[in-house]
This record gives C-alpha cells, structure tokens and sequence, in this order.
C-alpha cells in the first residue's frame, strides 16, 4: 500500500513556527496535500506532549497497538501521527584536523522516531531531570550523539534515531561549520544502529549519491515545516504491507527489504535550498564553489570567510563526480508546490494572497489532493480546472524547465517557471 509519510516538522511550540501547527489542523491539511503518515514533531516538549496524549489514539486500538496514532475525533484512519522529534545537540568531540588533542564544538540536529507514547515518556522524564526541555519545542542539549543513542536504545531498541539536513552549514553532521568529515566520527560506536540520513531541502539523492559512504543508508526526505503550508514541501513515498510502526522501522533498517520499502521522495529543487551556495547574504555576495575556491573562501566585500554551503561542502566529501547514478536506489521526483506555481502565474508576490487560497482552493477540490495533482493527474485534466497557464506550470515543474537563483547563507533561492519575456507576453501565449 502506498503511503506518503513527512516524519520531520514542528509544533506551535518550537522558536519561529506557526501558532496554527495545532494537531487538528495538521490533520487537515494532511487531507488536502495527500498526506498519509506525518510527525507530531517536538515530543518532547511538555505540552506538546500532553496534547499528542489527550488528542491522539493509537490507530490498532489498545490491545494492538500500532504505534501509529489518529485523531479521536476523526472517524477515520487517512491521516496516521508517528512519534517524532528534533533535537539540537551541542558538544565538544575530537578536531582531527588539530594534532594537539584539542576538540572542536559540533552543533547537531537529529530526528527521532519512537515506538510508543511509552518510550517518548521515558525519554522525556529523563531528558526534563537533566537537561532544559521547557524553553523550546526543539530543545538545545548539552550531549553528544553517543549519549543520546545510548539512553534511547537502553529505552527501547526500537527508537530510530538520524542525522537532519546533513549538509547544513549550521547543525549538521557534515554541515562546513561544526560537523564531521565521516560517519563513523559523527556516531562512534553507534555508527551501525543508524539506518538513514536525511538530505535537506538544499540537497537531493543525486547530490548524496556522489558519497559512497552514504550508500549503506536509506535517504529520508522531509519538509522540517515551520508552518502549515510548508508541510510535505519533501516527503518519502513508501510501499507498506502493513501500516504500524514496525513495519516502517523496517523499510527503513532494511533497504533491501522488497515487502515493504522506500520507493522515492518528494524532492525540493535543491538550488531553491537556503544554503545551496556559498557567500554572504549581508554583502549580497553568492558563489558558486569554483568562485568559492578561486576567491580563497573570502568575501570580497567584508573580507571574512563565506558561509560554505551545501553544494561546495558534498563536493570536499565526494569520492565521486557529478551526475553519479547509484543503482539500486530509490527514486526521487522534484516539486514546485501549487501555490507557488498559482502565485506565480497571477503575479502575486504571497502564496498566502486570497486568489492565490481561492484558486488552490477550486483545483484541489475539483481534483483531490495536491501531491496527486502535481505527480499523477493528466495535465489535459488540469487544465479543465484552471487556466492554461497553471497547467503549462505543472507541465514545467515536472520537466525541470525552470530558472532558479540559488539559495545561499540563510536565503532561500527564488525558482521562476516563466521568462520575463513570457510574462511580458502572458495573454497571447495561450
């Protein structure tokens, strides 16, 4: 059974989310994205936690639990809330590049599955005794990932437990600010219990795919939303046999598990990522990684170091070239979100805008949800729905026929469907 999952979000209670990220209306708009299995995101948060507690029931009932939870006041099983979190881990561990034994601080955000509203309590009555988990639905934590790995699995083995983002200048495994330079360094002794990675918006699993040590891993895309809108913007397309909790721990332990396994991601265009490029967003300054390496890594402008982005920082790792193709692997599709497209094609700057909800709003109730629409449904189909040109959008969007400026230092990248000239011209193109 296919089953569209976005393990990675955030509650109203983490730093810079949306108040709407209640669990009702995440159901909602699960519904109208087409949206199967989605985090809670943030358990370990108090009140998140009481929330998840009062306003969920596991979907197999008590006596067969599923470890997958649904509303209490939905009467149906569409929209299934696995356990999930993030956290923030900052430490000191080993510099290599330093012969002195001095250790370098690494700032890590790792995602966390659990098995059952059992293990998240455990958990969180350990980690509220020993560290601050009150002030953030994302809490910063003074332990490595050794640490973390060892009080979950002695919980309950069952825990998944991944790097987020792994590319990410800032809290990131192999972020260019404070990661490491392989995996067995970032995990230690723990390296062998983590299964999956996850690649970020700034990166997809082409780019990883030139790693061969990632090759082991299942790639795991998700949309780290902020807010309502941003849900599934990445989500990971899985066959299941079952739909409980086990069953997606083993699609992702096991990749070569033909039952029930991965079968491709949603995907960000990469270059639309906010840290695609390297430079300096205060001096307006953007490099691709050969101007990176041609200007010595100094910003021309204040002459300080630019921040080093993902594309330049896969490129130092790499052991293969551009446009390697792993076989074997998963597949993985790249989207441009309706609204984006809809906003686009009206000349209206917020997808927020009431024209923009107003037309959304007309396509999917005409045709079902969003990721159905922008993956699966004819265009000729659309294009009864709605205008020509929103249609030819959705035609561009899964041909890759676009024009994006890349994202760099903390700034999204601005993705075009349509030249100027063809804007210019908009009434007598269609």
């Amino acid at each position: 059974m296919q089953q569209i999952a976005d393990f990675h979000i955030h509650s109203r209670y983490s730093r810079a989310c949306s108040r709407d990220l209640t669990l009702e209306n995440i159901d909602k708009i699960c519904r109208v994205k087409g949206v199967d299995i989605i985090g809670t995101g943030d358990f370990t948060f108090p009140d998140w936690f009481s929330s998840i507690k009062n306003e969920l029931e596991d979907i197999g009932g008590v006596k067969k639990q599923a470890g997958l939870y649904k509303l209490k006041t939905v009467p149906d099983k569409k929209v299934k809330f696995i356990l999930t979190t993030e956290l923030a881990l900052i430490y000191k561990k080993n510099d290599p590049v330093k012969r002195d034994g001095a250790s370098k601080c690494r700032r890590i955000h790792m995602v966390l599955h659990a098995p059952n509203i059992e293990a998240v309590e455990e958990l969180n009555n350990y980690l509220d005794k020993n560290y601050n988990i009150r002030s953030d639905g994302r809490p910063i934590l003074g332990m490595s990932i050794e640490a973390l790995c060892k009080i979950c699995f002695a919980i309950n083995p069952k825990f998944l437990i991944y790097p987020a983002h792994i590319w990410t200048p800032w809290f990131a495994i192999f972020g260019s600010k404070s990661g490491f330079d392989s995996w067995d360094e970032a995990f230690g002794e723990y390296a062998d219990k983590i299964f999956a990675y996850e690649t970020g918006l700034s990166s997809d699993p082409e780019m990883n795919w030139r790693v061969s040590e990632l090759d082991k891993f299942t790639v795991l895309s998700n949309s780290d939303a902020h807010s309502l809108p941003n849900l599934a913007r990445e989500a990971n397309v899985f066959n299941l046999k079952k739909i409980d909790y086990d069953e997606i721990y083993d699609a992702i332990k096991n990749k070569k598990n033909k039952k029930s396994y991965l079968d491709y991601t949603i995907e960000f265009y990469p270059e639309e990522g906010m840290y695609h490029y390297d430079g300096h967003r205060a001096c307006g300054v953007r490099f691709t990684p050969e101007e990176t390496k041609k200007h010595k890594g100094i910003c021309p402008k204040c002459k300080k170091p630019v921040v080093v982005g993902v594309d330049y920082r896969v490129g130092e790792l790499a052991d293969r070239t551009k446009g390697f193709k792993l076989k074997g692997a998963p597949g993985f599709k790249k989207l441009v979100g309706l609204e984006k497209i809809i906003a686009e094609v009206l000349g209206i700057k917020s997808r927020k805008a009431k024209k923009v909800q107003m037309e959304y709003n007309s396509i999917t109730n005409a045709l079902g949800p969003e990721l159905d629409i922008l993956l699966k449904e004819p265009i000729e189909n659309i294009g009864k729905v709605t205008s020509a040109r929103i249609a030819e959008g959705i035609k561009r969007v899964r041909a890759g026929n676009l024009f994006i400026e890349p994202g760099f230092d903390g700034q999204y990248g601005i993705v075009k469907i349509f030249s100027e000239e063809e804007k210019s011209k908009q009434g007598k193109l269609f």
